[in-house]
């Protein structure tokens, strides 16, 4: 694609940015940013498609990782209540399942008013055609309409995600293969600023996640929308009662019947939890009719607490101890400020928007 971006608001960028889908491993001092909107429980698709992906890269690179409330505004702006308390516990629970508040600076989206600051400038150079061609919101347009989510809040969430990246100069981010048009127009608008102001912020570049397609409690897409997700840090006693609610294949209709675990969504759960002895327990048990599906979920069910045990108590920790999840709150976001201001402050100087007398 063209170093420059002609100025030109009837059409994106003249040749579209085609995004390899396999992506290489950053550069030595690359900056990963990326973040979830606060807008409920996170459930384990939320932590296979993003926070282990997060947890892996921790090791080796400096990551920004916001929770990204302005944008749960965009569907739940009649609930803001809900989204600030889902942020508290989104913030507790990342901490809890290993993402170390020293490596990395972890943030509340809404504490750090830059990321507002710079998406109005890029609100500005972005033309609406742009915007009207992402996929996801022409695919989601009729639902916004039926749920009264059809907002501008939500028409430009993808400037506002440019500025998320851009006002911490990430280089990187993770994403799935539904997310790359984003991520285009992302580059596009950072590229259309560098053209117009000479500045140098960085052109993101993917991360793909090899995220299994995850199958949610009724057998269906794993989904917020569907109401189905499994809750990543449950009680034995959550847990037990979410796997009892889970169909099984419908072969399975007495004990003595033999089914297939390939069309099970409790043994797609197995494939995700369990050692390989037990993978291969229940599919010839399944298969021979050797065990029944509870015997299946009991197992399944011990391995699911044993991996949440630790985090599930970190977590308890950290929501009964306000003060110390409020100082770990503060001092991230205020981490977060000090870099989003610097980069502020530098794109003022590009652009020449800020004070030349003594009215401030």
């Amino acid at each position: 694609m063209s170093s420059e971006i002609k100025d030109n608001s009837s059409a994106q960028s003249s040749s579209a940015i085609q995004i390899s889908r396999a992506s290489e491993k950053p550069p030595k001092g690359s900056i990963i940013m990326s973040g979830m909107r606060s807008t409920s429980h996170i459930h384990i698709g939320n932590f296979f498609g993003a926070m282990k992906p997060w947890l892996d890269l921790q090791n080796e690179y400096m990551g920004y990782y916001g929770v990204m409330n302005w944008h749960g505004l965009t569907t739940k702006y009649k609930e803001p209540h809900e989204v600030m308390s889902f942020a508290r516990e989104m913030y507790a629970e990342w901490i809890a399942w290993g993402l170390d508040h020293e490596k990395n600076v972890i943030f509340i989206q809404s504490e750090v008013p830059e990321h507002i600051e710079l998406t109005m400038f890029f609100m500005m150079l972005t033309p609406m055609s742009w915007l009207e061609r992402v996929p996801t919101w022409k695919d989601a347009e009729e639902e916004a309409k039926a749920s009264d989510t059809h907002n501008l809040g939500r028409f430009m969430y993808p400037v506002l995600q440019a500025a998320d990246i851009a006002v911490y100069r990430g280089t990187h981010v993770p994403i799935g293969q539904d997310q790359i048009p984003h991520l285009e127009l992302s580059r596009d608008i950072i590229k259309r600023f560098n053209f117009l102001y000479g500045g140098n912020l960085p052109e993101p570049k993917p991360i793909f996640s090899s995220t299994p397609v995850l199958i949610g409690t009724d057998g269906r897409k794993m989904s917020k929308s569907y109401n189905n997700a499994f809750q990543l840090t449950q009680s034995p006693d959550e847990v037990s009662k979410t796997l009892r609610a889970m169909p099984t294949d419908p072969a399975r209709v007495r004990r003595t019947d033999p089914g297939d675990p390939a069309k099970c969504p409790v043994y797609s759960f197995h494939k995700l939890y369990s050692q390989p002895e037990d993978l291969r327990w229940a599919e010839e048990g399944c298969k021979s009719a050797g065990i029944g599906c509870g015997d299946c979920k009991k197992r399944l069910g011990e391995r699911i607490n044993e991996n949440m045990a630790k985090p599930f108590a970190a977590k308890q920790e950290l929501l009964s101890n306000p003060e110390k999840l409020d100082s770990l709150i503060a001092d991230g976001c205020a981490r977060a400020r000090k870099i989003a201001k610097q980069q502020l402050d530098q794109v003022k100087d590009w652009t020449g928007f800020k004070p030349s007398g003594d009215w401030v």
